[in-house]
């Protein structure tokens, strides 16, 4: 009779059901991606070159006198005031693993070679990122959730970091787009790909590909990256050399379609 009483009250109240668990997808695995790999942000704190990933928790708390007695053994990795940059992510089913400056292993001018624009391929038409960083050495730090992450955005993470690191310093990104044609700067802010775009412009407007395949015929080697899951839209860009030729979008086995290069 009680379990008959509980379905009766799940039913007729179906707010009082525990809520189903919302884990993270593959696109907002990708968001988080593109939000946060090579953004810059001002250390607020000393932060300490570790082996180890530094802790630091979800709810914006950390472990101040363990990360201090850290930087007394291997000394800091960037002091108050040091430009930093995100150079790689691991996301976990519960934590999330930012590597910094390079990471332990990183150190000053770790930044230097580090570049963006079209030269992917051979080109030496590129620019380089660095913004006179003047933080000592690398680190890593892990953002411990304590629970299976749930749908988060790198504008999130940002808030969450925000009493170690201000991310509201313009990124590398945000400063090589300015100084791209209006139209592929609006590709870019829309998160499409158009005609004529390079590889780089391309990672920067969806991020890289799942899958790439080439394919020479007639003595001229084409390149697919393919976006997208079945079921739903997968879009195949095909590169010649540096540039976009073509963008076709397939949706569902319903048939191919070119998009229009002038969109």
């Amino acid at each position: 009779m009680r379990t008959c009483a509980a379905v009766t009250i799940l039913i007729v109240f179906p707010s009082l059901a525990p809520a189903a668990e919302r884990l993270l997808t593959w696109q907002d695995k990708v968001e988080i991606m593109r939000g946060m790999v090579a953004e810059y942000a001002t250390a607020k704190v000393l932060l300490p070159r570790s082996k180890k990933a530094l802790e630091f928790n979800s709810d914006s708390t950390y472990d101040k006198n363990g990360w201090a007695e850290i930087a007394k053994t291997s000394g800091p990795a960037a002091r108050t005031g040091d430009l930093v940059q995100v150079t790689k992510v691991d996301i976990g089913t519960d934590r999330l693993e930012l590597q910094i400056n390079g990471g332990y292993k990183g150190g000053r001018h770790w930044y230097d070679g580090v570049q963006v624009g079209g030269g992917m391929g051979g080109n030496p038409n590129t620019t380089p990122i660095s913004q006179g960083s003047n933080a000592p050495g690398g680190t890593s730090l892990v953002i411990l959730f304590h629970k299976s992450m749930e749908p988060i955005k790198a504008a999130d993470i940002k808030k969450i970091l925000a009493p170690v690191l201000d991310f509201e310093k313009r990124s590398a990104t945000e400063i090589y787009s300015e100084t791209l044609p209006p139209a592929v700067q609006k590709a870019i802010k829309e998160k499409r790909v158009s005609v004529g775009m390079t590889r780089d412009q391309v990672i920067m407007a969806v991020g890289r590909p799942e899958h790439k395949s080439r394919e020479t015929k007639d003595g001229v080697e084409t390149e697919d990256w393919v976006y997208g899951r079945p079921p739903g839209k997968i879009t195949f860009v095909t590169f010649e050399g540096e540039k976009v030729i073509t963008v076709k979008d397939e949706y569902a086995g319903l048939g191919t379609v070119a998009q229009d290069p002038g969109k």
